[in-house]
C-alpha cells in the first residue's frame, strides 16, 4: 500500500510502492479507481488512471494488485460493449443508470449465465496450451472454443457436458508434477504481451470486403496489415464501417478510441440493427465493440487498443479470421504525447514521445497469419485496420509517417473526393497495396490472369488521365487527339461506373469478385473495341453516344441473380452497337 504525493491530470505519483512491479494494476483513492504503473524508481511510482481524478489529492492511498493489465477471455464475448478496460457498459448502465459511476467495477463477462459445453476430447488423452476441449453455442454464427490455457500440460482425467458458468470446472487435468489443473471456460490474458503462435505465414489470401476501389485496386491480404488516413470529413469512419459490415472475416472486433461520441453511438445504434450477408443474422452476433469516445479520460484510450487487440488475439487462436478495426490510431498518440509530457520525457518530434514508433509497431505486429498453438493444425488470421486522422489531412506528420513505414496497404482518403460525393473517397493515385505478388497465385487461381491483367490496364488508364488533365485545363478536351480522349471517356467510367460506389443502395453497396471482375473487363473491352474502331477511321462521338455506353453507366444496378446474363448480353450488344457505328 502506498501514499499520493501528486496528482497532476491522469498522472498520479505515489510512494511506499517497493513491493509492485511495472505494469501492475493499481486501485487509486478511497474509490478504488483503475490505473496501471508506467515507470518506477525505488519506491515511487508513475501511475495512469484509467478514470477522472478529479478530487484525488496528496494522502490518498494506492493499493496495487500484483498483477498486469488483463482480459477476460471466454464466452459472452460475441455481443458484447466494453469500454477501454473491458468493463460491459450494459450491465453498467443497468447498475448505474446513464452515467458511470467512477470506481466502479463489474465483471468482463457475466459470473450467472449458464453455457452448455460440449466437450470434444475423451479422458485419457493428453493435453497442452492452446488444445480445443470443447465447444459452447455462444451465438448462432459463432461457435466459442473452448482451450486449454498456455502452460497447462498433461493427462485429462475429467471432463462432463452440462451448462455452466465461466467459473465453474469443466475439466480436470493432471500436471506432469502430479498437481491436479482444475480447467474453466474462462481465461485471463495480459494486454500488453502478444499470444503465442507455432508459425506466422506470409498472407496470401485477400480479405473481400465488397468494395471495388479496395477489392481490385488495393486489396489487403487476411493477415495483413492496412492505414486510412485522411482529413476531417472525407470518410474515414464510413470506409471502416464498410468494412466491417461486408468483410469476409468470422469476428469483427472494432476499437472506438477516442473518436466523437456522436460517431460511436451510430455504431453501438446501428450495429445491433445490421443484418449480417453471411449468416442472416444480425451483426452483433459476431461484433465485439471498444467503446472509448474523445470525452473519456485519455489513458483509456491506450488500453482499448490493447484490450481490443488481445480479444481478437484470442478468436484468432481458435483458428478464426478476424478483423480488428481501430478509429483512430491519432487519438491515441495523442494520449500517448499528453502522458509522456506529464512524465516529462524527452519530447520527439511534434512533441510526440520517441517511443511512438515502437509502440505503433506493437500493435500492428501483432496481426498476421498464423499457425495455432495447439497439437491439431490449425490456422487463423488476424487482420489490423487502423484509421489515421492528421491534423488538416497532412500525412507528413509523426503518426502518419510512423504507420506507413509499418502497414503493407495505404487507403489515402481524398477530401475533394469526398466533397464531389464520390465515396469510398480512396485517392486511387496515392493509394497502394504491397501485397499484390502474394496474392497473385489466389487471383489467377480464382479469377483467371486477365483479372490481375485488367487491374493494371485500369490503374494505368487512370495515371494518364491525370497527366492529361493538365492539358485539358490549358487548353480544352477538343484540343486532344481522339485517342487521348478516348483516354479521358474510359478513365471517367472506371471512376463514376466502377470505383464509385453507394452504400445506402442494397445492390450496390457489396459486390463480389466475380461481378468487380465481369463490369472492370466490359469497360476496358469498350476502351479496346473503340481504340480498334478509331484507328479504322470510326468518329469518336458516335461510339461515346452508342446506347450500350449508357448501359454500363447503370450496371451498377443490375440486381445480384442476374447480372452474369445481363453483363454478358451487354458486352455482345456493345460489340455489335460499335461495329455498327464504325461503319456509318
Amino acid at each position: 500500500m502506498g501514499k499520493i504525493i501528486k496528482v497532476s491530470g491522469p498522472l498520479v505519483v505515489a510512494e511506499g510502492l517497493a513491493d509492485a512491479g511495472m505494469a501492475d494494476v493499481v486501485k487509486v483513492g478511497a474509490q478504488g479507481l483503475k490505473g496501471e504503473i508506467l515507470t518506477m524508481t525505488g519506491d515511487r511510482a508513475s501511475i495512469q488512471v484509467y478514470e477522472e481524478t478529479a478530487g484525488l489529492g496528496p494522502g490518498a492511498e494506492v493499493v496495487t494488485t500484483g498483477a498486469p493489465l488483463s482480459v477476460e477471455l471466454g464466452p459472452g464475448l460475441l455481443e458484447s460493449i466494453y469500454d477501454g478496460i473491458q468493463r460491459p457498459l450494459t450491465e453498467i448502465r443497468a447498475l448505474a443508470g446513464e452515467t458511470i459511476a467512477r470506481g466502479i467495477d463489474v465483471p468482463a463477462l457475466n459470473r450467472t449465465k449458464k453455457w452448455h459445453f460440449i466437450p470434444v476430447v475423451e479422458v485419457g488423452c493428453h493435453v497442452s496450451g492452446g488444445d480445443i476441449i470443447g465447444t459452447v453455442e455462444e451465438t448462432s454464427a459463432i461457435t466459442h472454443r473452448i482451450m486449454v490455457p498456455h502452460g497447462v500440460e498433461g493427462e485429462l482425467v475429467s471432463i462432463k457436458e452440462g451448462d455452466f458458468t465461466v467459473l465453474e470446472t469443466v475439466a480436470v487435468v493432471t500436471m506432469r508434477g502430479g498437481s491436479r489443473k482444475e480447467l474453466t471456460m474462462m481465461q485471463t490474458w495480459p494486454v500488453r504481451r502478444n499470444r503465442p503462435y507455432k508459425h506466422k505465414f506470409l498472407p496470401d489470401t485477400p480479405m473481400q470486403s465488397g468494395q471495388r476501389v479496395i477489392d481490385t485496386l488495393f486489396p489487403i491480404a487476411k493477415g495483413g496489415t492496412a492505414a486510412v488516413p485522411g482529413p476531417f470529413g472525407s470518410g474515414k469512419t464510413v470506409v471502416q464501417h464498410a468494412l466491417a459490415k461486408w468483410s469476409d472475416v468470422d469476428i469483427v472486433v472494432y476499437i472506438g478510441c477516442g473518436e466523437r461520441g456522436n460517431e460511436m453511438t451510430d455504431v453501438l445504434m446501428e450495429f445491433p440493427e445490421l443484418q449480417d450477408p453471411r449468416t442472416g443474422e444480425p451483426l452483433m452476433k459476431r461484433t465485439v465493440l471498444i467503446a472509448n469516445t474523445s470525452d473519456m479520460p485519455v489513458a483509456a484510450r491506450e488500453a482499448s487498443i490493447y484490450t481490443g487487440i488481445t480479444i481478437a488475439e484470442y478468436f484468432r487462436d481458435m483458428g478464426y479470421d478476424v478483423a480488428v478495426i481501430a478509429d483512430s490510431t491519432s487519438r491515441w498518440a495523442e494520449a500517448l504525447r499528453e502522458m509522456s509530457g506529464r512524465l516529462e520525457e524527452m519530447p520527439g518530434e511534434e512533441g510526440y514521445p520517441a517511443y511512438l514508433a515502437s509502440r505503433l509497431a506493437q500493435f500492428y505486429e501483432r496481426a498476421g497469419c498464423v499457425e495455432c498453438l495447439a497439437s491439431e493444425p490449425r490456422r487463423g488470421s488476424l487482420t489490423a485496420i487502423g484509421a489515421v486522422s492528421p491534423p488538416g489531412g497532412d500525412t507528413s506528420e509523426p503518426v502518419s509517417q510512423a504507420t506507413l513505414r509499418i502497414v503493407k496497404v495505404f487507403w489515402g482518403l481524398d477530401s475533394s473526393l469526398a466533397h464531389a460525393r464520390h465515396f469510398p473517397a480512396i485517392n486511387w493515385l496515392n493509394s497502394y497495396s504491397l501485397y499484390m505478388d502474394n496474392l497473385r497465385p489466389w487471383y489467377d487461381r480464382n479469377l483467371g490472369r486477365s483479372f490481375l491483367e485488367n487491374r493494371a490496364k485500369a490503374v494505368a488508364i487512370l495515371q494518364e488521365e491525370n497527366n492529361l488533365q493538365e492539358i485539358v485545363k490549358l487548353v480544352g478536351q477538343d484540343a486532344l487527339s481522339a485517342g487521348d480522349r478516348l483516354t479521358m471517356e474510359t478513365a471517367k467510367m472506371i471512376r463514376e461506373d466502377f470505383l464509385q460506389q453507394n452504400a445506402f443502395v442494397d445492390i450496390d453497396n457489396y459486390s463480389t469478385y466475380e461481378r468487380q471482375a465481369m463490369l472492370l473487363d466490359i469497360i476496358l473491352r469498350y476502351d479496346d473495341l473503340c481504340r480498334k474502331a478509331v484507328s479504322a477511321g470510326a468518329d469518336l462521338n458516335k461510339l461515346i453516344q452508342i446506347e450500350a455506353r449508357d448501359r454500363i453507366g447503370r450496371a451498377k444496378s443490375v440486381p445480384a441473380e442476374t447480372y452474369a446474363e445481363e453483363y454478358s448480353r451487354m458486352a455482345d450488344d456493345m460489340a455489335a452497337q460499335i461495329k455498327e457505328a464504325s461503319h456509318d
